[in-house]
């Protein structure tokens, strides 16, 4: 059997197949996606042609360049991706180490295809089916030893970049050295979390998913609850994402969703909830018009065309005619927005007696029931599936999280009081004394152990690292409201930022201070990451405004000075700095990613220095730090002509660019080519932490500071013509171009000419100066306040 997976083909080229194939090609993997040959011509064609044969995988190539959010890290990726058809290509597939077949969910037709496959696969190929409800002994009915043995059931979710969950469920005959490569791939290579499922109709997160949404659907019909009450409900309050229930539907298409349903009613004859899967009526009728969501332009919301698609009209059921949504207010979902402690939110909502309260409470009470009577049927215990869920529905805790949120023995009191049913293990789990499904040993996770009645450690990757086990662990060395700095062991400690949105403020600048201190004396180096949701969403502009509107300047200064130097110490310690940016890396959070001395990013990275969103330049050393990056060993070189460089780094700050992925975060200069991946952010720290090491133990030097050959004036009023002829056009607004002549004076380089070097400590201080200057503008007081009111900029 294969052991090493490094070429991959992808049978069907629909939203499924080029989603997978566009994700292989981001984790570096080279993917060949075939699809059938056209099956007619449209006139002038020629049958014979690639171009003919190819059609439907060459079109899915294109539809990846359009969709939203994008599929691809980067318009690289497609370097690495093969199209072919079903009949010129089969050959092919000796060159592949794992063939996913990805087609129409029909059992004949997958039985037909793996009976080509069979011929031309290499004997020790590993092949799966993307299947979320067929069965394997089905799918492989008349197929040899040898294939059944390599073949498994891989179930990718949508959309396939940002889904973490990949289902993995065996046959009988599947060698377990198969599920383990692929176990470690989907986890290491493709940043997947792996759930183990049973075979069984539609496995874990689909089965109890679909069955959630089905109960609250049935059950809002008897409370008569609107959709946007349903969706208000069990969206952030209830730690759910905000598409909720009937947005989540419009995503997914309810021709797919009621699919799902069907077949779980078609198949579970035994299910005695069978009857939750039946599609009502309304439901059936909007999939008979055609109304499927947002494939279809309209589902259970469609956007107001009259209104210039800015309103959302919402579905009234009873009608199935659209209509204004109506404003939500619960007392429970009120109290729940402050309640930032995910476990605690949900408690509250459960607890709560208004009809919000009562309505989430049964419907989420008969889910956990539910739940908890499928093990061992789809999986063997409470770990896979509240992954699963977790993973495949977006939830922050799965069902069984939740009852402990709520207190496991309470949870089925309340349900027995409701007429529902627990299963009987739990209350063997009760009876023994155990009152929490997870708990805590030697600062790792445990669960109950259905089978052996006992507790077992949750496995994990030995990669996984979390600042949580630290905590636990008692490995604290100092900190403050803010920031706190840990000792991870090997020599290594790590700075956290926790202040709210992990924002810069004071307090993690002193802490920047405090952690280098402490490593330069007693350790080799310093990690800068954490658990949060977001890597650092920025610097503090509420404490910024409110010194401005005091024209309290000196404070402001002396807080931005100090940003600058612990980013210069930073880098220029004799100790090496790592830092693991992921998600919202923007304005302060990007400067400390850059002041590092290598980067270590989560693949899905939302990194960019963002200030004249609102309306002032980068003040932490951005500036500088970006010129640097883009200019590279060239900064100082004769032979260059700067500008090319200079407008690609103004542009990047002065239109606010958001790289969408740590791969664009490359090509945008925020990060260098020598820069850290990681596909799976629960081993980004341990990534970042094992580089940290590596850099000390290789002998590491801090980088001689870089100094720079700029244009000066002249590159500055080369810019400005630019502006002039936008501000022209009304493009942008006088104060737009303040800001952009501002920022090109700073990185041209103030008044200087290409004959004299400019310093790092120079574009800093010319950095300052600007964005003083525009903190002081009663224009850009305007816009912080518009940021901080409306969370969008103003354009004055």
């Amino acid at each position: 059997m294969t052991t090493r997976i490094r070429k991959v083909a992808v049978l069907g080229a629909g939203v499924m197949g080029s989603g997978i194939a566009a994700h292989l090609a981001n984790s570096g993997v080279r993917a060949l996606l075939l699809d059938i040959v056209p099956p007619k011509a449209a006139p002038g064609e020629d049958t014979a042609s690639k171009a003919f044969r190819n059609k439907f995988a060459q079109g899915a190539l294109a539809n990846l360049r359009k969709q939203k959010p994008s599929p691809i890290v980067s318009e690289q990726v497609f370097t690495a991706i093969e199209v072919g058809n079903l009949e010129d290509d089969l050959a092919r597939l000796a060159e592949c180490d794992w063939i996913i077949e990805v087609v129409k969910e029909d059992l004949a037709v997958k039985q037909a295809l793996f009976a080509k496959v069979e011929k031309h696969a290499r004997k020790d190929a590993i092949i799966s089916s993307n299947t979320s409800g067929l069965s394997i002994v089905g799918m492989t009915e008349g197929r040899g030893a040898e294939f059944k043995k390599n073949f498994l059931v891989t179930h990718f979710f949508n959309p396939v970049r940002y889904m973490k969950l990949l289902e993995l469920v065996s046959g009988q005959h599947t060698d377990p050295e198969v599920v383990k490569t692929i176990h470690r791939f989907g986890e290491e290579v493709l940043g997947k979390g792996i759930v183990y499922g049973k075979d069984t109709t539609n496995f874990i997160a689909n089965r109890i998913g679909v069955y959630g949404m089905m109960r609250t659907i049935s059950e809002m019909s008897k409370t008569e609850m609107s959709i946007e009450e349903v969706d208000k409900i069990f969206g952030p309050a209830m730690g759910r994402p905000k598409s909720a229930v009937f947005r989540t539907a419009d995503i997914v298409g309810l021709d797919t969703f009621t699919h799902v349903a069907k077949n779980c009613y078609d198949t579970l004859t035994h299910d005695e909830e069978r009857n939750v899967f039946a599609i009502p009526d309304f439901l059936q009728k909007m999939v008979e018009k055609g109304m499927l969501g947002d494939k279809s332009g309209g589902g259970f919301y469609k956007k107001d065309k009259s209104a210039g698609g800015k309103d959302i009209l919402a579905l009234d059921l009873k009608s199935l005619e659209y209509r204004p949504q109506a404003k939500v207010r619960f007392d429970s979902l009120g109290a729940a927005k402050d309640i930032e402690n995910v476990r605690e939110r949900v408690a509250s909502v459960m607890n709560a007696t208004d009809k919000a309260g009562t309505f989430a409470e049964r419907v989420t009470l008969d889910v956990l029931a539910y739940s908890s009577r499928r093990i061992p049927e789809i999986a063997d215990d409470v770990v896979n599936v509240d992954r699963g869920v977790r993973w495949g529905f977006g939830w922050d805790l799965g069902p069984f999280e939740v009852w402990d949120a709520y207190g496991v023995q309470k949870g089925v009191e309340r349900m027995k009081a409701l007429g529902l049913k627990p299963a009987a293990w739990v209350e063997e789990m009760l009876a023994k004394g155990r009152t929490s499904f997870y708990g805590v040993k030697d600062g790792r996770d445990t669960y109950w152990d259905i089978p052996s009645k006992s507790e077992k450690a949750v496995v994990e990757n030995a990669r996984t690292f979390r600042v949580e086990y630290l905590k636990r662990g008692n490995k604290k060395i100092t900190g403050n409201d803010s920031a706190t700095l840990w000792d991870t062991g090997d020599g290594v400690t790590l700075l956290e930022f926790h202040s709210k949105m992990n924002s810069i403020d004071d307090d993690i600048i002193a802490m920047m201070n405090t952690a280098l201190d402490e490593t330069e004396k007693n350790h080799k180096g310093l990690v800068i990451g954490n658990d949060g949701s977001n890597f650092s969403a920025g610097a503090n502009i509420m404490a910024m405004l409110m010194a401005a509107k005091s024209e309290d300047f000196d404070s402001i200064r002396a807080m931005a000075s100090k940003f600058q130097q612990a980013n210069q110490r930073m880098r220029y310690s004799p100790v090496p700095v790592v830092t693991a940016p992921f998600n919202l890396t923007l304005g302060g959070g990007a400067e400390v990613t850059m002041g590092g001395n290598a980067v270590q990013a989560s693949a899905e990275l939302y990194m960019g220095l963002v200030e004249v969103g609102v309306g002032l330049i980068p003040g932490g050393g951005g500036t500088m730090m970006l010129l640097r990056n883009v200019f590279g060993a060239y900064a100082a070189d004769k032979d260059f002509d700067s500008l090319p460089f200079l407008k690609k780094v103004f542009l990047a700050i002065g239109t606010a660019k958001v790289a969408t992925s740590a791969e664009e975060a490359r090509e945008f200069g925020f990060l260098s080519a020598q820069d850290g991946i990681t596909g799976n952010r629960d081993f980004l720290l341990s990534d970042a932490k094992s580089r940290v090491l590596g850099l000390a133990n290789g002998g590491f030097r801090p980088p001689r500071p870089t100094r720079f050959r700029l244009p000066g004036p002249n590159g500055a009023a080369t810019i400005d013509m630019m502006l002039y002829d936008m501000q022209l056009n009304n493009q942008i607004s006088a104060h737009d171009r303040k800001i952009a002549q501002k920022l090109a004076r700073v990185l041209s380089g103030g008044d200087t000419s290409p004959s004299v070097l400019v310093s790092e400590d120079k574009l800093l201080e010319l950095e300052m100066e600007a964005f003083l200057s525009l903190i002081g503008e009663e224009k850009t007081q305007d816009r912080m306040m518009f940021m901080l009111e409306k969370g969008k900029p103003l354009r004055n």
